[in-house]
């Protein structure tokens, strides 16, 4: 499976990113949508949506999208939320998530800051793609896409777009 991922995009979605994530199967959205349904709903209208609401979404995208989302393909368990933390510094809820289901994966936004890191105290790889939108203090706008495969993560790629474009 071939993903795209974005996180913040606050109502924004720009042709670079559409560009970006065109050869992807499915686009996984870490949160934080802005704009409402409609929005979200244009980004399906693109490409297959799987997300989480974020903090500043409201009751619309809240009753679509749940606060995380499990996922099991190809082998590897994937958590996705948005309020996460980070490595030796997670979120308390997101904390008790990890600590129930056990991720392979741990994909979370919010922070507005692009990692991707091994948590080596959990033997699981920490995602966090930073923000896609304009709305925030970041300087440039990320996205990441990857392709899970018979058990491993592979080919991760980052897009960068200047947060004026």
């Amino acid at each position: 499976m071939y993903i795209g991922l974005i996180s913040d995009t606050h109502g924004v979605f720009s042709a670079g990113f559409k560009a970006f994530f065109e050869p992807v199967d499915v686009i996984w959205h870490a949160g934080d949508f802005g704009g409402g349904l409609s929005f979200a709903d244009s980004i399906r209208e693109f490409k297959p949506l799987v997300g989480v609401s974020g903090n500043c979404d409201g009751q619309d995208i809240r009753s679509e999208y749940p606060s995380h989302q499990y996922l099991e393909l190809q082998g590897l368990k994937v958590l996705m939320t948005h309020i996460g933390g980070s490595p030796g510094h997670y979120d308390l809820r997101a904390h008790a998530l990890i600590d129930n289901y056990k991720p392979d994966i741990f994909i979370c936004g919010h922070s507005h800051i692009l990692k991707v890191m091994r948590d080596t105290s959990r033997d699981m790889m920490y995602i966090n793609p930073g923000a896609a939108g304009i709305q925030g203090w970041h300087v440039v706008r990320t996205a990441l896409r990857f392709k899970i495969e018979d058990g491993a993560l592979k080919d991760m790629e980052v897009f960068e777009l200047p947060r004026n474009k």
